[in-house]
């Protein structure tokens, strides 16, 4: 029997997360569901036969990385959130996943299958050694900020946050801002480019662009197989490929 810990304070995140865990077939209990970190704290302390934990962050009444630094956790977490910015508080503790919100049951049946994994060690050190080992494996790297930008005057630098879409033209790229200027960068290779950008941000939606998803204005069917995306500051719409579009879909709900 595994034994789970739900630490959640949105009642239809709490039902959803049960609901998955039951679509596993697994043969699981979930010996408490929790939704403040005084209560985690106090259930923590007296409470250690648990398999695996599946925690919210922001919670009720603070953080719960407060949680994990007052009562020691032996076993993995599944971190559930809205938000990116607390990939390296995860990975400190005893994370093993983050999933952001909303997340499909695809996504959690990913995540389980890596706490399975773990689950096959009995001994607590070895499942610790494990752990560390996974997290070092998927602490998040860092995405480039800013890129360089040849013109007849030198070399200037435009930022990441501020690049609408790229796009590869006659073996150049260009970068394109939210005010629709164009940039002539100093690299040759769109594929290099995206490997360097937050995957959650950037999308390749064809061979030659790759676009920002906050600056997608607007949707619009353009065949039966295609989207026509309206970008900030670009007066002609992109279009996706017959192959990109299914997975651009999926992306942009994320």
């Amino acid at each position: 029997m595994i034994k789970i810990v739900i630490i959640e304070d949105e009642i239809p995140a709490r039902k959803k997360l049960v609901r998955f865990i039951d679509e596993l077939k697994e043969n699981t209990e979930i010996i408490a569901e929790i939704d403040n970190v005084e209560e985690a704290v106090e259930f923590f302390k007296t409470e250690k036969s648990i398999d695996l934990i599946i925690s919210d962050i922001e919670l009720l009444d603070g953080n719960a990385f407060e949680i994990y630094d007052q009562v020691k956790i032996s076993c993995p977490i599944i971190f559930t959130t809205a938000y990116d910015k607390f990939w390296m508080n995860a990975f400190e503790t005893n994370g093993i996943e983050y999933l952001l919100k909303p997340f499909t049951l695809e996504r959690f049946q990913k995540a389980w299958n890596k706490f399975s994994v773990l689950n096959k060690s009995h001994a607590s050190d070895e499942i610790l050694l494990k752990i560390s080992q996974i997290q070092k494996e998927i602490q998040p790297k860092s995405f480039k900020e800013r890129f360089s930008v040849i013109s007849n005057k030198g070399i200037y630098f435009l930022e990441t946050k501020h690049i609408t879409f790229f796009k590869a033209e006659e073996g150049v790229i260009f970068a394109f801002d939210d005010s629709g200027q164009k940039h002539l960068l100093n690299q040759t290779v769109l594929k290099e480019i995206e490997f360097q950008l937050n995957p959650n941000e950037f999308f390749k939606i064809n061979r030659s662009e790759l676009i920002n998803k906050k600056s997608i204005v607007k949707l619009e069917r353009y065949s039966k197989n295609a989207l026509a995306l309206k970008i900030k500051g670009w007066g002609n719409p992109l279009i996706t490929s017959q192959s990109q579009t299914a997975d651009f879909r999926e992306w942009i709900e994320k």
